[in-house]
C-alpha cells in the first residue's frame, strides 16, 4: 500500500509543478473579473486511488472456520477447517468526471457543489491457514476484487488565498454523500465464486488543497483531495471473508483537474 501511495504522491507533485510552470509563464493578468461573478460553472476530470481501512477483530486468528454439508465458511477453498491469518487492502486506480457549480460567498470564500461519477475497484487479500486433512497446514491467498461506481454529491467550503499574477491557492473542506451503484451488481451472478458485498450508502469527510490558474479564456485548476468514509460498509455473511473484520471503511485519494 505504501508503494501505491508513493506513486500517487509523485503524480500529484509532478502535476502541480507542471501546471505551475505552464500557467505562470506570463505576468499579464487574465480574467480580472472572473472571481467577482456571483456564480460560475465548469467541469472536472480526475484520477483516484481507492482502498479500504480495515480493522480486524481482536484475536481473529484464533477463530476456527469449518466447511461441512450444512454451510461452507471457507468457500473457494477445498478444506475442512481453516484460520484467517491476515487481511490486507489492495489499492487500485480509477477516474472521476463531474460538473462544477460555484457560489461566491465573499472575497476569500466560495461554496462549491460538484456532483460526479467515480469509477474504481478495490481488492482485499486474505491469507488463510488451510488444514485440508493434513498434519502440515499450508497458507493460501484469496483476493476479492470489489468494483465500485459512485454517484457523489459533495458540498465544500473553499478558502482562497490572495491572487498572485495568474495563480491563486486554496484549501477546501466539506462532506459528501456517495451512492455505490455497483455494490450489489454480483448478487445475481450464477458462478460458484463467493463475493464480498458492501453497503451502497456512505458519508465521507473531505479535505483538499489546490491551485487555480487563470488563462486567457478559462480558469484551470489542479486539486488534491482525501476522502475518508465514516460508515462501516461491510455486509457480513458469516464466512471467513467477513467474520474477522470489525470495521471496513472506505478511503479515496483524488487528483482532479477543473475547467471553469
Amino acid at each position: 500500500m505504501k508503494r501505491h501511495i508513493s506513486i500517487f504522491s509523485i503524480l500529484i507533485i509532478t502535476a502541480l509543478i507542471g501546471s505551475g510552470g505552464l500557467f505562470a509563464q506570463t505576468r499579464v493578468p487574465n480574467l480580472n473579473n472572473f472571481d467577482q461573478a456571483p456564480y460560475h460553472f465548469g467541469f472536472q476530470l480526475g484520477i483516484n486511488q481507492m482502498f479500504f481501512t480495515i480493522k480486524t477483530k481482536q484475536d481473529f486468528q484464533k477463530t476456527l472456520y469449518l466447511n461441512n454439508s450444512s454451510f461452507d465458511q471457507v468457500p473457494d477453498l477445498n478444506c475442512d477447517t481453516a484460520h484467517l491469518y491476515s487481511v490486507l487492502a489492495n489499492p487500485t486506480y480509477g477516474f472521476v468526471i463531474g460538473i462544477v457549480s460555484n457560489l461566491r460567498m465573499g472575497e476569500y470564500f466560495d461554496l462549491r457543489f460538484t456532483p460526479s461519477l467515480t469509477f474504481g475497484e478495490r481488492g482485499i487479500t486474505y491469507n488463510i491457514q488451510n488444514s485440508e486433512e493434513s498434519s502440515v497446514p499450508r497458507f493460501d491467498d484469496v483476493t476479492k476484487n470489489i468494483q465500485s461506481t459512485f454517484v457523489d454529491f459533495p458540498l465544500w467550503i473553499r478558502f482562497k488565498g490572495k491572487r498572485i499574477n495568474n495563480t491563486r491557492p486554496y484549501v477546501l473542506a466539506g462532506a459528501k454523500y456517495a451512492l455505490d451503484l455497483a455494490s450489489n451488481a454480483k448478487k445475481k451472478d450464477n458462478s460458484t465464486v463467493s463475493h464480498v458485498f458492501l453497503d451502497k450508502h456512505d458519508l465521507y469527510g473531505e479535505l483538499g488543497v489546490g491551485f487555480d490558474f487563470y488563462t486567457a479564456y478559462f480558469k484551470f485548476g489542479t486539486e488534491v483531495r482525501m476522502s475518508y468514509g465514516l460508515f462501516d460498509i461491510l455486509k457480513r455473511d458469516q464466512t471467513i471473508y467477513t467474520s474477522g473484520i470489525e470495521r471496513l471503511n472506505s478511503k479515496i485519494f483524488q487528483l482532479a483537474f477543473t475547467f471553469e
